[in-house]
């Protein structure tokens, strides 16, 4: 199997990392990136690990070697702290990076479509949603997917498994939307050992309402967190890209909030979906409450306006 990364920035520095450890000995992994020996570098260096923990190959190519690539996955393009997306009080947070990330966009997706018309693509770049937009229309297809909220959600497990001191895995709950500061955290179904998890937390004598604002304050803005200590949130978003590539290429059927286009919003957005080969195959919409539908639409409305500003680069 042939996988083509894009980018060998830090992220996408940590995808490769991902890849190599989820994959096996037959697997190549393409790296493309603008500037050559930045990806000559990385494939050197995560080709010795891969020598040890899987036996993959890694290489640095241009577009024509993604030939055959059965996944393409995109991590190039500005990030967070380059592109001035780290202000709390910005309500746009990473939607500020869309002009510039359309742009690279514009130049990238039809140089991948030219060289692998049938590779599924996996959309990293911040911000994947409306890129996911207009991924889709320069591809021509639908084979188009988004890292959407599975980081958000991730945090969100954990932060919850942390209150109620249970392992995460134990944790059942969702970010929906999108992956930005109109994600909708849905409490309403969020359990553990199939308890609501506020119940539990109003059992204990705790105050729902203050755990609530805490850990949503903490994901929401998890990223700033992360740039502020190490200049870049890389290692989580690998893993995570790591694990969708995986449910691609053995067509798992996984059921993941990552994020497709969806008719009903019309927009590229995040819900919990059956991931396989082709990308996403139906979605499954969790029953919420009268105030998470209205969130929900509410940032299917943002999403669909930054999406406009995205497709005016194809």
């Amino acid at each position: 199997m042939k996988i083509g990364v894009i980018g060998a920035g830090a992220v996408g520095a940590a995808t490769v990392t991902a890849l190599i450890r989820t994959c096996d000995a037959a697997a190549e992994i393409v790296i493309v990136d603008r500037v050559g020996t930045k990806a000559a570098g990385l494939a050197a260096d995560t080709g010795y690990a891969a020598a040890l923990v899987s036996g993959a190959t890694v290489l640095a190519g241009d577009y024509h070697e993604l030939a055959g690539a059965q996944l393409v996955i995109i991590t190039a393009g500005v990030n967070e702290k380059a592109g001035g997306a780290t202000d709390r009080s910005d309500p746009r947070g990473r939607l500020v990076l869309v002009p510039q990330n359309a742009a690279a966009y514009a130049e990238i997706v039809p140089a991948v479509v030219a060289a692998a018309p049938d590779a599924t693509l996996l959309v990293v770049t911040d911000p994947p949603d409306p890129l996911a937009d207009l991924a889709r229309e320069l591809a021509g297809h639908d084979h188009v997917v988004s890292t959407g909220t599975v980081i958000d959600s991730l945090r969100f497990r954990f932060h919850l498994a942390r209150e109620l001191d249970v392992a995460t895995p134990d944790v059942d709950a969702y970010v929906l939307g999108e992956h930005g500061t109109s994600e909708v955290f849905c409490w309403s179904n969020a359990t553990v050992g199939g308890t609501p998890v506020l119940d539990v937390f109003a059992a204990s004598g705790r105050d729902p309402a203050t755990v609530r604002a805490d850990i949503e304050s903490t994901v929401r803005f998890g990223n700033i967190t992360i740039i502020d200590g190490i200049g870049a949130s890389q290692h989580g978003i690998g893993a995570v890209v790591g694990r969708l590539a995986h449910a691609i290429l053995s067509d798992e059927h996984a059921v993941l909030p990552v994020a497709s286009f969806r008719r009903e919003y019309g927009v590229t957005m995040a819900l919990p979906s059956v991931l396989g080969a082709a990308g996403v195959i139906r979605t499954i919409t969790p029953k919420l409450d009268d105030t998470e539908r209205e969130l929900l639409d509410k940032s299917a409305q943002v999403l669909r306006e930054a999406t406009t500003t995205a497709l005016a680069y194809r």
